[in-house]
């Protein structure tokens, strides 16, 4: 098979998995995603959901931060390797709809906006004490007290930033799916995962769209807004949070397409409307020239395979740190997870609070941002960090 065959099979998007339910708001209707039968892959603003983005300057270092609300309790969002902020901005807009907070979420160093004079050093020491540069420099002596909350790798920088004490006035830690030892069993396999992704994609369509098929995360809505931000233009250099903002005018593209099936969607199974088309026969993909390679608009924010030397120091002794850090704590897993000695001797004592939702993927937050948020809202209720909207019923206690 010629190399160019080879190149194409592998960014290829997987096929549609069965339609699920995550990715549900309160009221029971699909969230976003949908154009008359078709899936909506068009990308979001973040404006959608921030109330401001922020470029926080720090000796050289920029980091980019969103936020939201401006009182009580401020709940500091940490994302996952390869993801950015904007992974939190349906749970961010739920949350702040249940109880009184304000929300920011920082692009971590080497991901999203951020750019710093050391993009490559993605040590737990350094991303950890980012951390407290970033909050220091926003809040100063003003700081609200503070809840960190983080996603898979920044689950345990959360963890690192707490028991090193690189944030003040903690009042409490919230680890997202991220379990020490499974973590570490899974180091193993990452980098046959990551070569498994495609490396390029076409527009910001078509990431998005991989994003869902994939099973990355499973709520469209979601996808819309995060994964722009995860990717980056390769003739500017620029993240797709950019190219989101530019001029490019969707609407207008919308129109221009008519009554016709656009690349950017993919038609949903049993729509009326396209039956006929549908029914058309599939022409054969055309290979092109096997002496030059079809021109790839968009690649990978951060190349996490050549971040592999920090893996272990994300997670080694997360358990042990987790449980001495001094704020009350939670751990949320997306499924019943294995938890090591240590974890499950201190969830015996008490030590924290743990809760799993079943039925997500490892994107929790954007599986399930509304399950994720009435979790946390409950959490906050729970140790009178604030005070609940008129509308808001807390959930059951978690185990």
């Amino acid at each position: 098979m010629s190399d160019i065959r080879r190149t194409l099979m592998k960014n290829s998007l997987p096929p549609m998995g069965p339609p699920g339910v995550p990715g549900l708001n309160r009221g029971g209707r699909g969230r976003g995603g949908m154009m008359g039968g078709r899936r909506d892959y068009t990308p979001t603003s973040w404006k959608k959901y921030w109330d401001s983005s922020e470029d926080v300057t720090l000796e050289g270092d920029i980091f980019r931060v969103y936020k939201r609300g401006t009182a009580g309790p401020l709940l500091l969002l940490l994302h996952g390797g390869g993801y950015s902020a904007l992974t939190w901005s349906l749970f961010a807009e739920n949350v702040s709809e249940m109880v009184e907070c304000q929300v920011m979420a920082i692009d971590q160093r080497g991901h999203g906006d951020t750019h710093t004079t050391d993009d490559t050093d993605l040590s737990a020491e350094t991303l950890a004490s980012d951390i407290g540069r970033v909050v220091e420099e926003v809040y100063g002596r003003q700081q609200p007290p503070c809840v960190l909350i983080g996603h898979s790798m920044g689950g345990a920088i959360a963890v690192h930033t707490a028991y090193h004490g690189y944030v003040v006035g903690l009042a409490g830690l919230v680890v997202i799916d991220v379990v020490e030892g499974t973590a570490m069993d899974a180091l193993s396999s990452m980098q046959s995962f990551l070569r498994g992704r495609p490396q390029n994609f076409n527009s910001l369509q078509n990431a998005i769209e991989w994003s869902v098929r994939s099973g990355q995360t499973r709520n469209v809505e979601a996808a819309r807004v995060s994964m722009p931000g995860q990717v980056k233009n390769t003739e500017t250099g620029c993240c797709g949070t950019c190219d989101v903002e530019s001029s490019m005018d969707y609407s207008n593209q919308n129109q221009e397409t008519g009554g016709t099936v656009r690349a950017d969607v993919i038609l949903e199974e049993g729509s009326d409307s396209d039956t006929a088309q549908a029914n058309q026969p599939t022409p054969a993909p055309t290979i092109p020239n096997e002496n030059k390679l079809p021109v790839k608009k968009y690649t990978w924010r951060i190349n996490l395979g050549e971040t592999e030397k920090f893996w272990s120091g994300w997670f080694h002794g997360l358990s042990s740190k987790f449980l001495a850090s001094p704020p009350s704590k939670m751990l949320l897993l997306a499924g019943i997870d294995r938890l090591d000695t240590d974890l499950t001797v201190g969830q015996m004592q008490g030590k924290f609070q743990m809760q799993v939702l079943p039925q997500c993927g490892h994107a929790v937050q954007e599986d399930t941002p509304d399950r994720v948020a009435e979790v946390l809202a409950t959490y906050l209720l729970r140790h009178r960090l604030t005070t609940p909207k008129a509308d808001f019923h807390r959930s059951f206690p978690a185990c």
